[in-house]
């Protein structure tokens, strides 16, 4: 099989930072739903949903930080024994 550099995956850095970066926007958009639950004169259905927002976002946040990268197309087989690259071990965000 001959590679392409567009075969080639994302770095382990660059697929940490992604995965910080959504992590930390998913959980300001928590914080400004919380704000605004509280301090906005809303009715209660707009405040409802912003206390979902803010209930949901951790666990949607949480799920989004720890899945790698899927840009493997399910044809390669990277386990087989003439495998040539050194295997990455996985890593999650905060371990």
């Amino acid at each position: 099989m001959v590679h392409q550099v567009t075969d080639a995956q994302p770095s382990l850095t660059d697929d940490i930072r992604r995965r910080e970066r959504s992590y930390l926007i998913k959980m300001g958009i928590r914080i400004v739903c919380l704000i605004l639950a509280v301090a906005l004169p809303a009715p209660w259905p707009v405040r409802a949903l912003l206390v979902a927002g803010a209930v949901l976002l951790p666990y949607l946040a949480v799920i989004g930080a720890n899945q790698r990268d899927t840009s493997v197309s399910a044809g390669q087989d990277l386990t087989g024994p003439d495998q040539n690259e050194i295997p990455r071990h996985r890593r999650e965000i905060g371990s």
